[in-house]
């Protein structure tokens, strides 16, 4: 069985990238839309917590997320435990790349194939692929949050629910509920709306030595 942590980025990302404009006009919106609304880019640190099928803790960790929407998105994770064995995701627009630097190893897919099974297309993809990918709905107020409630509508996806909390305008948690029982709980701070990222943010040259599975797209 996979670590904690690896299990628990996956449910997040892999293993577990809003409404159309007409499905917005028709409920109002929630609270998803008005964070995505007049949103270009996102700089935001985050905590990484993973609970097992029993409720047990299984693996704590932290990062960074950079975002340029649409389609872009850079997610770097260290396990609290191994910090040096931390894993890459990086969205290039035309690629999805995924680095585990324990395993020295880079997986490559197509952008579109991969993204409608990840929670974080909810935060850098465009309305039409969020309404094409998920279903979104407003799920009321608790723990001084504004919640929104994800479904997938792919079978493939690697999450059965995600719950986003809002605080005002900023995102304060993201939490997951992945395909193998467990829970994977993020708290986002330092946030920055709009911020000035670097191109080369979004590039990645797999490392030497490292084994790449799959083929980049040009």
């Amino acid at each position: 069985m996979r670590r904690a942590g690896r299990i628990g980025l996956g449910a997040a990302l892999l293993a577990v990238a809003a409404v159309a404009v007409a499905a917005v006009a028709s409920t109002g919106g929630t609270a998803l839309d008005r964070f995505l609304d007049g949103l270009d880019t996102l700089s935001t640190s985050f905590t990484q917590s993973v609970t097992d099928s029993h409720g047990e803790a299984a693996g704590e960790g932290s990062g960074r997320l950079l975002v340029q929407r649409p389609g872009r998105f850079r997610w770097e994770y260290a396990p609290k435990d191994a910090p040096a064995q931390g894993q890459l995701l990086v969205a290039d627009g035309r690629n999805l790349w995924f680095y585990d630097r324990e395993l020295a190893q880079v997986t490559v897919k197509p952008v579109e194939a991969a993204l409608s099974a990840t929670p974080i297309v909810l935060l850098s993809g465009s309305l039409a692929q969020l309404h094409q990918s998920f279903d979104i709905a407003a799920a009321g107020t608790h723990e001084g949050m504004d919640w929104v409630e994800v479904k997938p509508r792919s079978a493939e996806a690697d999450f059965n629910t995600a719950a986003l909390g809002f605080a005002g305008d900023k995102l304060e948690r993201m939490v997951i509920n992945d395909r193998l029982g467990q829970t994977v709980q993020l708290d986002f701070s330092h946030s920055e709306r709009n911020a000035r990222i670097d191109a080369g943010t979004f590039k990645f040259e797999p490392p030497k030595g490292v084994d790449v599975i799959g083929s980049a797209q040009d």
